[in-house]
């Protein structure tokens, strides 16, 4: 890739999260032939691109601009070619995504996204595994809020506990003790384009379901029965807690990069996910006003009038979100609990200094995309996670520069 003109292009620059990476890519990593990183805005209106690009300054006047269109193969094919990485922030996927991940494994170039549907991150690696292996394409889904915290936090975790201790842990639960934020628009319409899929077709349905479904072909059954769906109380995290709702995804990613490293933490290797809710009858009150909101969501949201009117009333619409202070004042604070073979339990915290939705999550996608251009990783083609395709090096770069941390609670 050395000839390549690009190191990164960002695809879907002029949408509200895209431009939150070109702004922090530019204050981070500047433009232009003279500097470290050398990058383009990507979409499918010049005049758009060329908005973008004075709102961002007169640091920006030299920053190039590509323009192509979802459907369009040869251009995007063309745009592919030009460079070393491919972020696009363009959902919901199933819809927008397809042939952009088919360019860039025909052309071996590395891209990463922030889908978060299952069914659709399933056919891409029933579809272009192979093939991504054989061009060298690192194809990374899923490198925001979902799933870069929980699947980085569990590579940190495991890789402390091997060290400290000698040992792996044999489950990890991952609960989150606080958050403030939204769900971008781009979110919503993803999770609302995969309520329908499934509502649609049974097949889609099953990978829901299927806590492996991600997983390599012939390795899509394990000890995990599925996600939290009702109130729970956690001894180890001495607290109530309830579903939270990116388990789906999150889940389902951490088991596909424990299969691609071949299983180091053991076939019977347990992970899930909830929300803590607190103690006593406080905390059970609240677990199960958050499980019955969201089961309620749920029913909603997967019968087509109500679900349209969810849409059109109720939910954020892609390109929206909230103001740089509410992105600026939102947080996320994480807290693994790792249970070694002999039932001592590892704890960690995992914060991040920005809104998940917006904030973090456009900080994570940009760094995963400077990874994959600039860092050596060890990490062969194909459709890959967080973990399994960068592993210490995101860690090492969300620690440096996109306000994460990742530490053990002695």
């Amino acid at each position: 890739m050395s000839n390549r003109d690009f190191d990164i292009v960002v695809w879907g620059a002029t949408g509200f999260t895209g431009a939150l990476v070109a702004e922090y890519l530019l204050a981070q990593y500047g433009t232009g032939h003279d500097h470290e990183l050398r990058w383009a805005i990507a979409g499918r209106s010049e005049d758009k691109l060329e908005q973008l690009r004075h709102a961002l300054g007169p640091e920006a006047a030299a920053l190039p601009t590509v323009v192509a269109d979802s459907f369009d193969e040869q251009k995007l094919n063309d745009m592919a070619a030009k460079t070393r990485v491919v972020i696009t922030t363009v959902g919901p996927y199933a819809k927008y995504g397809s042939q952009l991940v088919a360019a860039c494994v025909e052309q071996g170039t590395h891209y990463c996204d922030l889908a978060g549907e299952a069914q659709w991150i399933r056919k891409m690696i029933d579809t272009h595994h192979e093939a991504a292996a054989k061009s060298g394409a690192r194809i990374v889904h899923c490198c925001g809020f979902d799933s870069v915290p929980m699947d980085i936090g569990v590579h940190f975790l495991q890789s402390e506990a091997k060290s400290r201790h000698g040992d792996y842990c044999e489950s990890i639960v991952m609960n989150v003790k606080a958050m403030s934020g939204t769900f971008s628009g781009g979110t919503m319409a993803s999770m609302m384009n995969l309520m329908k899929e499934a509502r649609d077709d049974r097949d889609i349905a099953r990978v829901l379901m299927n806590p492996y479904s991600l997983n390599p072909d012939g390795e899509r059954r394990g000890p995990d029965q599925g996600d939290q769906r009702g109130v729970k109380f956690d001894e180890v995290a001495e607290s109530w807690t309830a579903p939270f709702i990116m388990a789906g995804i999150n889940t389902k990613v951490v088991r596909r990069s424990h299969a691609l490293q071949g299983y180091p933490y053991g076939k019977d290797f347990r992970y899930s996910e909830a929300m803590m809710m607190g103690e006593g009858a406080r905390g059970w009150l609240r677990a199960s006003g958050v499980a019955g909101g969201l089961g309620g969501f749920v029913l909603t949201a997967s019968l087509g009038p109500t679900r349209r009117l969810l849409e059109r009333y109720v939910l954020p619409k892609p390109g929206e979100g909230p103001s740089k202070h509410q992105r600026e004042t939102g947080f996320f604070d994480l807290r693994q609990f790792g249970t070694l073979p002999d039932g001592t339990v590892i704890r960690t915290r995992i914060t991040g200094d920005r809104d998940p939705g917006y904030g973090s999550t456009s900080k994570m996608l940009a760094e995963s995309g400077v990874c994959l251009a600039k860092d050596e990783l060890a990490s062969e083609g194909g459709v890959l996670t967080p973990a399994a395709a960068m592993g210490d090096a995101l860690l090492n770069r969300l620690r440096e520069n996109a306000g994460l941390t990742f530490e053990i609670l002695e």
